[in-house]
Parts: structure tokens; C-alpha cells; sequence
């Protein structure tokens, strides 16, 4: 299981793929900013996203539902509305969990 430590900030990142691809910081920073303006563009226009091995970002549209106000225990109606979602891959599943 993982410990508790902080995740790893995108300046750790850029540092570490960095060293690992002999490139310079600003050129793996400039890469990481265009992936992200690429693949924020592509799921708002196409609805879907995939990173290979990753996993993909997808637009989901909810339905109206009801529900309960946590405080209250008033039914509530809740509105439709679309909203992102990130679908691990297998091979990303694979590669973090153990096999069983």
C-alpha cells in the first residue's frame, strides 16, 4: 500500500523527466503545458481524450436525479449536467497493482 507522503509537483516532474531524457526543463515543460492544452481541447471537442497506457479523459452527461440535502434530509431535485471523468487503463492498473 502507498505511504502517506505529498504527490509529486509538476516543478519534481519537469526535474525528473528531465534528467531521465537528457532534455532541457523548459523544453519538457514547454512539452507537458502543450500536452495538457491538447488533450483539454480534444475532450471538449470530440467528448474524449486518450493517453495511451494512461488511461483517457472522457465527458459524461448525468441525468436529473433526486436527492437528499445532507443537513436537512430534504429531497432535492439535482440537475442534469456534464461532467470530466479520467478512466484508468489495464496496462496502468497492471503496472501499479499486484497481480492476484
Amino acid at each position: 500500500m502507498a505511504t502517506k507522503t505529498k504527490p509529486m509537483t509538476k516543478a519534481q516532474l519537469v526535474t525528473e523527466l528531465s534528467e531521465k531524457l537528457g532534455a532541457k526543463k523548459s523544453d519538457v515543460n514547454g512539452f507537458l503545458d502543450t500536452l495538457i492544452n491538447v488533450a483539454y481541447g480534444e475532450t471538449k471537442k470530440k467528448g474524449v481524450f486518450t493517453m495511451p497506457g494512461m488511461g483517457k479523459l472522457v465527458l459524461v452527461k448525468r441525468k436529473a436525479r433526486k436527492g437528499r440535502n445532507p443537513a436537512t434530509g430534504e429531497e432535492i431535485q439535482i440537475k442534469a449536467k456534464t461532467v470530466v471523468k479520467f478512466r484508468v487503463a489495464k496496462a496502468c492498473k497492471d503496472a501499479i497493482l499486484p497481480s492476484k
